[in-house]
């Protein structure tokens, strides 16, 4: 079992569809040879159209964005409609994923994560730790593990609650009571990663798990002497934006 996931841990250890095409359709007879006296003009055959297949998503070499100052927000107030569903739009220099937002069973870690994208807290900030195979991780506008909006909310999880492939859940510190969050969260990458029900689920990969994957296997700084960062990207993976997309339950 993997050591349950903290704002320290950072500290201490720092499809595309295939090309498809069918063969040529080749239309049905109009009758026997002796079915007609007139022979029927067969219908031209159709050539189906090859398309190309997206290329596959890659990471675009960019430069770190500098830490953000400090800055204590104000407790949110936001409530959201739990008769509707909420997207978090991802677009990073890895590529686009989209979180979708679980604003029944987490309403106020939801809408403490809407509160934040919507004023751009996320924009220019990185995936500080990567953890192969496990988690990727980030929110975190200092970029040091540490940072956070000032204030948090705290939703404890179901009991049985599992941190399996595209969940999506927040950090906290060990002291912290289970269910509480600020800014900083992970994606989990592995198929299990088992961690204990202590982080509050604010959702899950709708689409793009592809891109999180990648971003998941980007090389890390492990010769680093500092510890802090050997579970940083060696090629800064930069968070361009986060859009909240409010739709009608499908």
């Amino acid at each position: 079992m993997r050591a349950p996931l903290t704002l320290l841990c950072s500290l201490a250890l720092a499809a595309g569809a295939a090309a498809c095409g069918s063969d040529d359709e080749k239309p049905e007879p109009g009758g026997g040879e002796r079915a007609a006296t007139a022979t029927q003009p067969r219908p031209p055959a159709t050539t189906a159209t090859r398309r190309t297949p997206p290329p596959p998503p890659r990471c675009l070499k960019v430069r770190a964005p500098r830490p953000k100052p400090v800055r204590r927000l104000p407790r949110p107030t936001l409530r959201l409609d739990r008769r509707r569903a909420y997207d978090a739009v991802f677009d990073t220099s890895c590529g686009r994923f989209t979180i979708s937002l679980d604003v029944r069973e987490s309403p106020r870690t939801a809408a403490s994560f809407a509160y934040l994208a919507r004023r751009g807290y996320f924009d220019g900030t990185i995936f500080h730790r990567l953890v192969p195979g496990f988690v990727i991780q980030g929110g975190d506008p200092q970029a040091s593990g540490r940072g956070g909006p000032g204030y948090s909310v705290v939703e404890p999880p179901p009991r049985d609650a599992r941190y399996t492939k595209g969940v999506v859940a927040m950090a906290k510190t060990e002291i912290e009571d289970p269910g509480t969050s600020g800014s900083q969260f992970y994606v989990v990458t592995a198929d299990d990663a088992q961690l204990p029900p202590d982080y509050a689920v604010l959702g899950r990969v709708g689409a793009g798990m592809e891109v999180v994957e990648l971003i998941g296997a980007q090389p890390t700084d492990q010769a680093n002497p500092d510890p802090a960062l050997r579970e940083r990207p060696v090629d800064p993976v930069v968070i361009r934006s986060v859009r909240i997309v409010e739709r009608r339950r499908g």
